[in-house]
């Protein structure tokens, strides 16, 4: 019972996070998309739009709080993840591309307004990694979460 109430918990947690996920595209595709002009109007700010760019103060105001909730969220998953059947290999995969790419979506915003425009590419590119890396993280634990209340009922 008590393992049973540890998985539902878990899931109702999983549930959760796949909101936070869909919020999180949500959120991404009403500022811009996955075009390089639109990343760096978003960044660099747009006199066609009548956008201003991103300044210091706001990008820390970001970072500050994403580096903070990404790392507890990064964290409890794939911490979750580590007690799934998965193979060593896989695991170690997600775990790099989901270090990597939450690290390089912080650090795009940055590079796109002080390096180069062109980090809008990285930009982009984490941003897909990191989405497709969390639902396969949701997916893979809810799926073990499954197979062991299963495994549970029928003994």
């Amino acid at each position: 019972n008590r393992q049973l109430l540890l998985n539902s918990v878990i899931l109702m947690f999983l549930g959760y996070i796949l909101l936070l996920w869909m919020t999180n595209a949500l959120m991404y595709f009403h500022k811009m998309d996955l075009s390089y002009a639109s990343v760096v109007s978003y960044y660099l700010g747009s006199e066609e739009n009548f956008t201003q760019p991103k300044g210091y103060q706001s990008l820390l105001e970001v970072l500050h709080f994403h580096m903070f909730a990404m790392g507890l969220l990064v964290l409890t998953l794939t911490h979750l993840m580590l007690m799934t059947q998965l193979s060593v290999m896989v695991k170690v995969s997600l775990n790099a591309a989901i270090y990597l790419a939450t690290i390089m979506n912080e650090a795009a915003s940055w590079l796109i307004v002080f390096v180069h425009p062109h980090f809008a590419y990285l930009k982009i590119t984490s941003f897909i990694v990191l989405e497709l890396s969390l639902l396969a993280l949701i997916i893979s634990v809810s799926v073990s979460l499954f197979y062991a209340r299963r495994k549970m009922q029928n003994t």
